[in-house]
């Protein structure tokens, strides 16, 4: 067995029944590393959870990138491009494209005996994806197209079904401002048209920016309002199956599209929403920087207390001619030991805990203020891997500079007072 890690067990086991003062700061300092990494392992955790959990809320509403008018400046109230596209078949042989959908915006304002709700009618065709609506549907079902007549049915979010004192079936007055193009066909006039339509299904995402605004219909009445034929959309949204790749995505659909037509990502669309949750990475790096730095201070304490409580016998493994380096690498494995024991019993805590709130969602939150019903939990077994690597580094790390007290021990010393 090698000489350092034989003294370095006897060093942790000690004698039967001989009590040491480092006993105590050694199990201290494995607390320390345990509620460190536990709290890092949750930080990463719901930090990520919550990010993607928001992020899933702001795709489902807008897609990954959009396609429309370069003239649209993100209006409401765009200019229309033909569904008919030069570019459709090269943009769904790429990589990262899941899905292609049309869609068409239109602002409007509900009308009811009491009360009136301003609202973006969202209009979709059959392409469209219900998978987000469909997972955060509370009532009534999605819309269904027919080939004759555009829809009249519409879903609503549960803010505006509350606000309005509505539900599936309800019949409701939406009232628009269309530009219609006048005699003189140089000029435009505009016109307030309205619409009556039926609650075909509530949905409720918690993100209340979007639920307050947002309402699906045929894509048929928006053509109708704004006098377009047929072929004429807003634009397209484009899912894909990786957001890590979106940028560049992004930027291989600009270099596939018109000069007239211009190309956004959602983080560009929904900017300081993205923003605020790149935030939430500052905020989660702090939190684990200070974790590592307590847990890497209790290793220290621990470490110079089992130092100084062993000068005796590091005077006589120096008269015996160990050097300093081989001493010192007694006590790294000592500190080795601690911080293992302390990572493990952390590990299984922290783990444990987000596995439990990722299948049982015992602690709730208020969703007015955090857009969600439940702490949101993404587990990964590579974060924690590296949550693991890191940590363990950074208490080594700082173990090296109180390891060198063992330098300035001499055996003349040690060995007259001992």
């Amino acid at each position: 067995m090698n000489t350092e890690f034989f003294i370095a067990r006897r060093i942790i086991e000690g004698r039967k029944g001989q009590k040491k003062i480092s006993r105590p700061t050694a199990r201290i300092a494995i607390a320390g590393v345990t509620i460190g990494l536990t709290v890092m392992i949750l930080t990463i955790s719901i930090v990520n959870g919550f990010k993607l959990s928001i992020r899933d809320k702001v795709e489902g509403f807008n897609g990954d990138v959009q396609i429309a008018n370069l003239d649209n400046n993100n209006s409401y109230e765009p200019a229309p491009i033909s569904r008919q596209q030069p570019f459709m078949a090269d943009l769904k042989k790429l990589d990262d494209v899941s899905h292609v959908q049309v869609f068409a915006t239109k602002n409007g304002i509900i009308k009811t005996k009491t009360e009136n709700e301003g609202v973006i009618l969202k209009g979709v065709d059959k392409d469209y994806d219900w998978t987000f609506i469909k997972k955060n549907l509370v009532k009534g079902e999605v819309l269904k197209f027919n080939d004759t007549n555009p829809s009249t049915d519409i879903i609503i979010s549960q803010s505006i079904a509350s606000a309005l004192d509505m539900d599936i079936g309800s019949k409701l007055l939406i009232f628009f401002i269309t530009k219609a193009r006048g005699a003189d066909s140089s000029h435009f006039n505009y016109e307030q048209r309205v619409r009556t339509f039926h609650v075909k299904g509530i949905y409720h995402t918690g993100l209340e920016d979007f639920d307050k605004r947002i309402v699906y219909t045929d894509l048929g009445q928006i053509q109708n309002l704004n006098y377009w034929t047929h072929d004429q959309v807003a634009g397209f949204e484009v899912l894909t199956n990786n957001f890590d790749n979106i940028d560049s995505l992004e930027s291989n659909i600009k270099n596939l599209i018109s000069v007239n037509l211009n190309a956004q990502s959602i983080k560009e669309i929904d900017e300081p929403m993205f923003a605020w949750l790149g935030l939430q990475n500052s905020n989660a790096y702090i939190i684990i920087s200070l974790m590592a730095i307590v847990s890497a201070i209790a290793m220290v304490s621990a470490l110079i207390v089992l130092i100084l409580e062993n000068t005796s016998m590091i005077g006589l493994l120096k008269a015996l001619g160990l050097r300093n380096v081989n001493i010192r690498q007694i006590f790294l494995i000592d500190g080795a030991y601690l911080i293992f024991w302390g990572m493990l019993i952390g590990n299984a805590i922290g783990i444990t805990l987000c596995l439990v709130q990722q299948h049982y969602k015992i602690i709730p939150l208020d969703q007015a203020t955090y857009y969600m019903p439940y702490v949101p939990i993404y587990f990964s077994w590579l974060y924690v891997l590296a949550l693991n690597v890191g940590a363990f580094l950074v208490c080594m790390l700082m173990l090296i500079l109180p390891s060198f007290i063992v330098s300035r021990i001499t055996p003349v010393r040690t060995l007259r007072y001992s």
